[in-house]
């Protein structure tokens, strides 16, 4: 412990988000100075070790597994990081009198023994702010958590995707494969696990002072919403549908029913479309279905967006090919064909059961961009595909 705390300061160091996946929600440490020993330390709880292989940290990643670290650095080096990355970095002077300031150097030092050091990371409820967050109430005795139950208008949902709104692809990736779990309304206390709500927080409670832009760049610009563009894919297929027509006997061994006029551009567009829609519902699916099974994050478990996107899709790629290459209708065996027809019929029963279940408020899972967006989309598709897109062909025998 230094002789003397008053000639200690504690800053609060608040990075803006950048455009990389892992800090879209934006970045807190602690900067530490001593006049008297001439220290001056940055503390970040945001350090992982990776010397034992990008795939196994993948791999511990996504089992949950996330062991992360306090790591102590000069402000040199993580002030040029955030330099390179071109993120806003905010600093602002803690108001701590002698005791608080000795209770939180004493938490520091506790931290960086070995057995202290690591800690397993959530990103909602244990990540480098909320690490800080807690200290901090413990060196003011509660005074920051104090009457900070009361409930915030936003869902942990709603600032996923508002933090992501750089980064479209991830933002509906991560809003279809999150559960329930995260629609609950954040506490004032918890909707401080974000940088920018803890800085804000410190200071509407005057516990901030001398306020300093370190750097300052232009945060990551929004681009479009990705549900516009989800629902975009109705106008294609709607104009499909108003080219379904019935069709006689077209081709030797081949029974009457339905296909598409103007058939080159019909079913290379269907293809198209196809390609999208299979390889999105097809891989959500399955990492959904795998998260839930394998995955300790249990925002992966329990997801009712299981019966909009089915791993399974990935099998209609073999119609794709017929569909874009070739430009016409999937011919197939009658038996194939019956299979083919229960598999569509199963895929719009489940559609169908989405939107009860949703209309319902049979699971509290936040969905109603999906039910807008992505369900007519499916729906209108897989009946396409079951009526104008494959036909069956009887057999024929020679003697």
């Amino acid at each position: 412990m230094p002789a003397n705390m008053d000639a200690v300061e504690f800053y609060l160091i608040t990075v803006d988000t950048g455009n990389h996946v892992w800090d879209n929600f934006g970045h807190t440490a602690l900067r530490v100075v001593d006049s008297s020993s001439d220290t001056d330390l940055i503390f970040n709880w945001g350090v992982f070790d990776t010397s034992g292989g990008n795939i196994r940290f993948a791999r511990n990643f996504v089992r949950g597994q996330m062991v992360y670290q306090l790591g102590v650095v000069p402000p040199a080096w993580e002030f040029n990081r955030y330099r390179r990355e071109q993120r806003t970095v905010w600093q602002d002077r803690l108001v701590l009198n002698s005791q608080q300031k000795a209770r939180l150097y004493k938490r520091l030092a506790w931290n960086l023994s070995a057995e202290n050091i690591d800690y397993d990371y959530d990103y909602f409820f244990d990540n480098c702010t909320t690490r800080l967050r807690d200290y901090l109430d413990e060196a003011l005795q509660g005074e920051l958590s104090e009457n900070s139950g009361s409930l915030m208008p936003e869902t942990f949902r709603d600032e996923v995707f508002e933090h992501y709104r750089s980064r479209p692809v991830i933002a509906f990736g991560l809003d279809v494969m999150m559960s329930e779990r995260i629609d609950q309304r954040m506490t004032r206390w918890e909707s401080l696990f974000l940088p920018a709500n803890l800085r804000s927080e410190l200071q509407r409670k005057g516990l901030l002072a001398d306020p300093e832009t370190l750097m300052e760049f232009a945060p990551p610009a929004d681009k479009v919403n990705p549900y516009w563009v989800l629902a975009g894919f109705l106008v294609p297929l709607v104009l499909l549908t108003a080219l379904v027509r019935q069709s006689p006997i077209a081709a030797f061994g081949s029974q009457p029913g339905f296909s598409f006029a103007v058939s080159g551009f019909s079913y290379r567009l269907l293809g198209l479309l196809a390609l999208c829609v299979v390889l999105v519902s097809g891989g959500l699916g399955m990492i959904m279905a795998l998260g839930w099974w394998l995955s300790g994050h249990a925002d992966l478990h329990g997801n009712i967006n299981l019966l909009l996107f089915w791993p399974t899709d990935l099998l209609l790629l073999g119609m794709v090919f017929t569909w874009f290459w070739k430009g016409r209708v999937k011919d197939m065996t009658p038996g194939h064909h019956q299979l083919w027809t229960f598999y569509f019929l199963l895929r719009i029963l489940s559609l169908l059961a989405y939107l009860v279940v949703c209309l319902f408020n049979v699971s509290s899972q936040q969905t109603n961009m999906l039910l807008l967006t992505a369900l007519p989309t499916m729906l209108l598709f897989f009946l396409l595909t079951m009526i104008s897109g494959m036909r069956p062909v009887r057999g024929m025998r020679f003697y």
